[in-house]
């Protein structure tokens, strides 16, 4: 073909820059920008054109190859068999020979493949022009014949001016993917806000996270606050690790701890090069970790986990990815810390609540308005409330004191500091009544100091009177106890001072009554400090096994004889060698003559009878009388220290009310059981069962 004069040349560059223009006016697509320029060129210059773009990290590119004819075609070659690495680092348009090549070269190139001879090329964008966003690449001419109207110099500037359209379908193409992916951190945001649940959040997270940076896995690691360890959430880490224990890493361990203790991101693309990696986990489960970004999940100044994207697909992690998980992260952190900051409160609520639920006290909380805000069951029953409910009734309407000091109290609590005042005082009842309470009271105050709320605890009295009532019943009977046996030896052991025992039957039947009442004295005595060692437990350190046998043969016969004296009938049935039970023997002892000598002493007459005998594993000791029982209303309290029935009192039985308490606490002490059946004027029956000893 006969050379072109400059000015048809310049025409036809005319010509096909006017095409390109109008074919690329509306063309906004990166991929249809090159498309075109690969197509209008082919065809306006009856050769062979290639396109040549790079994808992210220059692992590969995309390639438009376009034949004279039109044909076009688009692949993706790989960065080393593309061959436009070197094309690009020339820096401008040139021609190159094909037998400057090496053979290597050569068999590994998809480009060489093309030319019979030479490549007519230019670096896109040309370097020196400024190109924000059109990633590197190469405009080529392959097999440029003669008569082909570019020269390197016409070539070179043709690019600059397609730069202007590719930068203008990069641009867009960033913008949309910025759509994108403010879209969906946007949508991430509100997801995340829309729930104080953390699984919910955990769910809400994986999907969009991984859609969008285009990763196999995302985890998300939380500081345990304790420990400062880092706990992986099991949920979003896949399949592989739902079988696992929990992936813990310490203070500073693998690239999560130290992301967690820097407090800086990091882009990994071959984590095994890196030191910090822990690759144990890799290890247990079986997953293999290629590329990482790894970000801390900050609330205002404190770290509180990490977020992973794991494996990008296809491509290295980029500036991009991270800039886009950041975005994430502090929408992320908020969410965690919201559900986590629920779960806590949640937990709080339900303590409380159990608590308030559970307390023996009354209690019940007001606003500052008086108003009723929470109550518990303890106090409805106190004021004897059997239904509904006093919540968003006034305080003053709900608490009715006897001596109608509420509202000062409330003045007191409201205006107190540090102590809490406290009141005692008489609730009236519905229905009726009252109860003795002891009242406390404290205010809530917000971070102004001002009362919001105050609290009300209603503890009854009517045990402790009861105790009260008990202890100087107590002291009263060991007071009376002590002082006839005390008046009768004083005043025996006066009249053997005073010469008036000279003869000596006489002076015997007075030291017997010194003898006799000493002897009372010492048992009253004994008995107290029984009580204290088995308060104070030590009976129980000499636990061994205890035969019963030997303790019935020593301890009967003189409650028999004791029994005769009264004119009763005591019978006995002991079984044969009955199995030990371990225990303090003194203990067994004082339990059984407890409840014998109670029986010989309220049996007026009739029978006392003692049992004992084996039943599946279990010792079972019965001792009954025909006295005179027990009342009903008296057998809920008969084993409470210091009491004493009604009809005991009366009749002028002495005793001192810590007998059956005694016995009780030794029964328990030694695992067992007490049961008791009594009927007023008809007698009483007690049933002991204690575990055996085995083996």
């Amino acid at each position: 073909m006969a050379e072109q004069t400059p000015a048809v040349v310049s025409e036809q560059i005319y010509t096909l820059w006017q095409a390109l223009t109008s074919e690329l006016a509306n063309v906004f697509d990166a991929h249809g920008v090159c498309a075109a320029i690969a197509n209008t060129i082919a065809l306006h210059t009856g050769t062979t054109t290639v396109v040549g773009i790079s994808g992210p990290q220059g692992r590969y590119y995309d390639v438009w190859i376009c034949t004279g004819d039109g044909r076009i075609q688009q692949t993706i070659w790989d960065s080393p068999q593309a061959s436009f690495i070197s094309l690009i680092q020339q820096g401008k348009a040139a021609v190159q020979h094909k037998y400057d090549l090496s053979a290597a070269e050569l068999i590994h190139s998809e480009l060489w493949q093309l030319p019979k001879e030479t490549i007519l090329s230019v670096p896109v964008p040309v370097p020196g022009k400024h190109s924000r966003f059109t990633p590197k690449g190469a405009l080529c001419l392959i097999d440029p014949g003669p008569g082909c109207i570019f020269t390197p110099e016409s070539l070179e500037k043709l690019a600059t001016n397609l730069t202007v359209f590719l930068d203008r379908a990069y641009l867009r193409n960033h913008v949309d993917r910025q759509d994108i992916e403010f879209a969906v951190v946007s949508d991430i945001s509100i997801a995340l806000t829309s729930t104080l649940s953390l699984s919910k959040v955990f769910q809400q997270l994986m999907d969009p996270i991984r859609r969008t940076l285009l990763v196999e896995s995302v985890s998300v690691g939380l500081i345990d606050p304790p420990t400062q360890d880092i706990i992986f959430i099991d949920i979003l880490m896949g399949a592989l690790f739902k079988d696992l224990p929990p992936i813990r890493l310490k203070r500073g361990q693998g690239i999560a701890g130290w992301v967690a203790e820097n407090r800086q991101p990091v882009i990994i693309n071959d984590v095994y090069t890196d030191q910090r990696f822990y690759s144990q986990v890799d290890r247990r489960s079986g997953f293999h970790t290629e590329s990482m970004i790894c970000i801390p999940l900050q609330v205002e100044d404190r770290v509180i986990g990490v977020v992973q994207a794991i494996n990008k697909k296809g491509s290295d992690f980029n500036e991009n990815d991270l800039r886009l998980l950041q975005a994430i992260s502090g929408p992320m952190a908020a969410a965690l810390e919201n559900a986590r900051l629920h779960d806590d409160v949640l937990a709080e609520k339900r303590r409380i609540e159990t608590l308030f639920a559970n307390m023996s006290e009354g209690l019940l909380t007001v606003n500052n308005e008086g108003i009723i805000t929470h109550v518990n069951d303890a106090f409805l029953s106190l004021i004897g409330k059997e239904s509904g409910s006093l919540i968003g009734v006034n305080i003053h309407d709900a608490v009715r004191l006897k001596d109608n000091s509420l509202k000062e109290f409330i003045e007191q609590v409201e205006n107190a500091d540090d102590e809490y005042p406290q009141q005692a005082s008489d609730i009236l009842r519905d229905g009726g009544g009252s109860v003795p309470v002891l009242i406390s009271g404290a205010p809530v105050r917000d971070e102004m100091e001002q009362v919001k709320e105050m609290i009300f605890v209603f503890s009854d009295l009517r045990l402790i009177r009861e105790i009260e009532r008990m202890r100087d019943d107590f002291f009263h009977g060991i007071i009376h106890e002590l002082r006839t046996p005390l008046a009768t030896i004083l005043m025996y052991a006066r009249l053997l001072r005073e010469g008036k025992a000279k003869e000596p039957e006489k002076a015997d039947r007075f030291l017997g009554v010194i003898v006799r009442e000493s002897d009372r004295l010492q048992k009253m005595v004994r008995q107290m400090l029984t009580l204290a060692k088995m308060e104070a437990r030590e009976l129980q350190r000499s636990a061994a096994p205890v035969y019963l046998n030997a303790v019935f043969d020593e301890m009967l016969p003189p409650l028999a004889d004791q029994a005769l004296e009264k004119k009763l009938t005591f019978r006995q049935k002991i079984g044969k060698d009955l199995p030990p039970v371990l225990g303090n023997e003194e203990t067994l002892y004082l339990i059984i003559k407890n409840l014998i000598d109670n029986a010989i002493k309220f049996t007026m007459s009739g029978t006392v009878s003692v049992k004992a005998w084996e039943e599946n594993g279990r010792i079972h000791i019965e001792v009954k009388d025909e006295g005179i029982g027990i009342p009903r209303q008296a057998l809920p309290n008969l084993f409470g220290r210091f009491f004493r029935a009604q009809t005991a009192v009366e009749r002028g039985i002495a005793g001192t009310g810590l007998g059956l308490y005694m016995v009780k606490e030794g029964v328990e002490y030694h695992n067992g059981t007490i049961d008791v059946k009594s009927k007023e004027g008809k007698g009483t029956t007690f049933t002991i069962q204690l575990p055996a000893l085995t083996g």
